[in-house]
C-alpha cells in the first residue's frame, strides 16, 4: 500500500474537492457535464431538485 502523504499545502484543495464529488446528486451533474454543455436550467430540468438547488450544487463543483 502507497502511504505517500499529500504536501500540507494541497491538502485543504484536497479535502474540498473530495466533498464536493461525495455526494450524488453532484457526481450525476459531472456525468451529465461530462456529455457536454449544460447550463443550470437544463441541469433542473434532469434532475428532482429545485432551480436554485441544482445551482447550488453547481456552485460547489
Amino acid at each position: 500500500m502507497n502511504t505517500t502523504r499529500t504536501s500540507g499545502a494541497r491538502q485543504p484543495l484536497l479535502d474540498r474537492v473530495y466533498g464536493a464529488i461525495a455526494d450524488p446528486t453532484r457526481r450525476a451533474i459531472l456525468a451529465v457535464l461530462a456529455r457536454g454543455d449544460a447550463n443550470v436550467g437544463t441541469l433542473a430540468g434532469r434532475f428532482p431538485i429545485s432551480f436554485n438547488g441544482v445551482s447550488k450544487h453547481v456552485k460547489v463543483l
